[in-house]
């Protein structure tokens, strides 16, 4: 029998990559459903897919009883038309009931349309003009959401599609699978409990399976006692304490770390769209949930980590809303699967020989194919591990699941580009690492040489490009340098010691592509990470050419840097990195000339800036960035001004 207090749309429709030519959607149901599609172009006449054909381009994944993931990747007869809205009308139909109707999206997402519209939209831009892009979304920070603010900037700009942006890009961090709040631990155990998924076993772990996990043991906010550790003399953060087990989870935030797929579907769920949270009993939706055993600091906690989610859940419906008006591309960063993720050798080996580490890991990465990945480019997905996804979600915990686990770890193509104009293409920073050949417990490169030698086979040939890289090529200098001091010490995990520069090989394997002549004359470098929001020009030094390289990073969506901190680490960095710095000569980027960007508001000497939000930025028709924005989630618009005389070489 369906369930009744459950919605049939439980997220979704997120809109994917968009061409004239194709179209793709996810959305997630509580019920197997028939699909039919009308579009309806503001400058054509209607055209109505029928639910065979939709049918066709449809692929669906079962993840319990009442979970079902489904992605449109939809061929078109004749292209659609560019720079004009696109109404689209996605219809239901609910094969559970015996009473069956077709249901639009006034059924199951009644606040989908802006004010003025009948339907969603969309609008195919015929130039990657402008566009949104950010990174770290952690739901219970203290700040605003960033895909609020972009909700309300295509808002604004409704009657206006020659102003919507092209895209979204979502470069990491989408979801924290390693920092939970307790609140929102509790919320995805109580839709899991609706949505009858099947019972994973736990290999090598002191739990038996997610019966207990998810009901009878939840372990909120004590999880780090639940994580395995390395084995004896397979220390993964210091030589010297040769056979003492460690975590291999080394983040000090693991107090609620996800660990079942289940868990890591549910938080998907939960974060982009408010249909999951309107299904549950009032208690859960508002007011305070009873957690026994909580003592009276984990309570405080507890009660502040609940006004953070009660405070992002209310504005659901226009995160939902936003991404299904605009093509969003996404990739993943560390806490999409773990802090630390690859960073060394060492902590390969130890996270990926422990079976139960190993499994954790595997349920994030299945998670982020099936909520993020897929949708970028169905087609790099074959058909066998598509299968293999399937009987994982099927038998979790038995010998398919873990399969599907290991064939995710050798899938060597989460990459992807977007043939917009420029290209958009989008870097795997996390799965071809170059290890250190010094030692396991010394940072890897962010992409190893195979990596990056076909990185500059996509590259030949292009005039420009939109490149990705969840971590900003060029950082701040001082920051990196205080990253380099703790992996001298044998401590690269306690900074997350990851950047460029940690690896000679990737850095200067990066920068030749960049010094290559027949590479695009202009790069503009899309990055997050960092939780905090800058820009510098790049010139290549005793180069004949304009300025040709741009390091735009906004950071983080809803997140923030301690602010403190970062003011003294940004006026050190000017101060130490000065033009006339000797330091410069010491930086792997000395033959190139960094030129920061001042925001709006800054104080003198501030380069950096600590505001959750979302960037906005707008190219010329060559792709040269001519407006650089951050569009706060407080409501304040700070634009990036370039100030030449301020160069420096780095």
């Amino acid at each position: 029998m369906p369930d009744s207090s459950l919605p049939l749309v439980l997220a979704g429709p997120i809109l994917r990559r968009l061409t004239p030519e194709r179209l793709t959607f996810w959305l997630a149901t509580t019920s197997t459903v028939q699909l039919r599609l009308t579009l309806l172009p503001e400058n054509g006449s209607a055209r109505f897919i029928d639910q065979p054909v939709l049918t066709d381009a449809c692929r669906v994944l079962k993840a319990g009883e009442k979970l079902f993931f489904y992605m449109i990747d939809l061929p078109l007869s004749q292209p659609l038309p560019q720079d004009c809205w696109i109404g689209y009308q996605l219809e239901l139909m609910d094969e559970s009931q015996s009473n069956q109707e077709w249901m639009n999206w006034r059924h199951w997402a009644p606040d989908l349309c802006y004010p003025g519209k009948d339907t969603p939209g969309f609008v195919l831009r015929s130039a990657l003009d402008k566009l949104l892009h950010g990174s770290c979304r952690k739901p219970h920070h203290d700040s605003g959401d960033g895909l609020v603010r972009a909700d309300e900037h295509l808002a604004e700009r409704l009657q206006q599609p020659d102003q919507w942006p092209a895209l979204l890009m979502m470069s990491g961090d989408q979801i924290y699978a390693d920092d939970v709040a307790g609140p929102m631990l509790n919320a995805i155990h109580q839709l899991l409990n609706k949505l009858e998924l099947p019972v994973e076993t736990l290999p090598d772990a002191e739990l038996e399976d997610t019966n207990q996990l998810h009901q009878t043991r939840p372990s909120y906010y004590e999880r780090e006692n639940l994580l395995p550790l390395s084995r004896p003399g397979k220390d993964v953060r210091k030589k010297m304490f040769e056979g003492v087990r460690k975590p291999v989870f080394t983040t000090d935030t693991a107090h609620n770390h996800l660990v079942s797929l289940g868990e890591v579907l549910g938080m998907y769920l939960l974060v982009w769209s408010p249909a999951g949270w309107e299904c549950m009993d009032t208690a859960e939706r508002g007011d305070m949930p009873e957690i026994p055993g909580l003592n009276d600091s984990i309570k405080e906690r507890f009660y502040q980590e609940h006004r953070a989610i009660k405070a992002f859940v209310g504005h659901l419906g226009q995160v939902r809303r936003v991404m299904a008006h605009l093509p969003v591309a996404m990739m993943f960063d560390d806490h999409d699967i773990t802090d630390d993720w690859n960073l060394t050798a060492g902590w390969e080996q130890t996270a990926y020989e422990h079976l139960f580490s190993r499994r954790i890991i595997g349920n994030a990465l299945l998670g982020y194919l099936i909520c993020q990945g897929w949708g970028n480019s169905p087609e790099q997905y074959p058909e066998k591990l598509m299968t293999q996804v399937q009987q994982s979600l099927s038998a979790p915990g038995s010998s398919l699941h873990d399969l599907a686990i290991t064939e995710l770890y050798r899938f060597g193509h989460w990459h992807y580009q977007w043939d917009t104009q420029p290209v958009l293409m989008v870097l795997d920073t996390r799965t071809h690492r170059w290890r250190s050949e010094k030692s396991v417990n010394k940072p890897s490169g962010l992409m190893d040489w195979e990596a990056l030698t076909d990185l500059q086979h996509r590259l030949m040939g292009l005039d420009a490009v939109v490149l990705v890289s969840p971590a900003p090529v060029f950082g701040v200098k001082l920051i990196e340098a205080v990253q380099k001091i703790f992996t001298w010490c044998g401590k690269p995990l306690m900074v997350d010691a990851e950047n460029w520069m940690a690896h000679s090989g990737a850095a200067y394997g990066m920068m030749n592509i960049f010094r290559h002549v027949n590479t695009p004359k202009h790069f503009v470098i899309l990055s997050g990470d960092v939780h905090y929001s800058f820009v510098y020009d790049v010139e290549l030094r005793g180069d004949k050419r304009d300025q040709d390289i741009w390091q735009i990073t906004s950071s983080g969506l809803k997140n923030e840097f301690p602010d403190k901190l970062l003011t003294s680490f940004d006026r050190l960095n000017r101060w130490l990195y000065s033009p006339v710095s000797p330091l410069n000569w010491f930086t792997k980027r000395r033959k190139m000339r960094i030129i920061p960007r001042k925001p709006d508001s800054a104080d003198p000497g501030e380069r950096l800036l600590n505001a959750a939000g979302i960037g906005l930025v707008e190219l010329t028709a060559d792709g040269q960035p001519e407006r650089v924005v951050q569009l706060c989630a407080d409501g304040r618009t700070l634009e990036f001004h370039p100030r030449e005389h301020e160069a420096h070489w780095n």
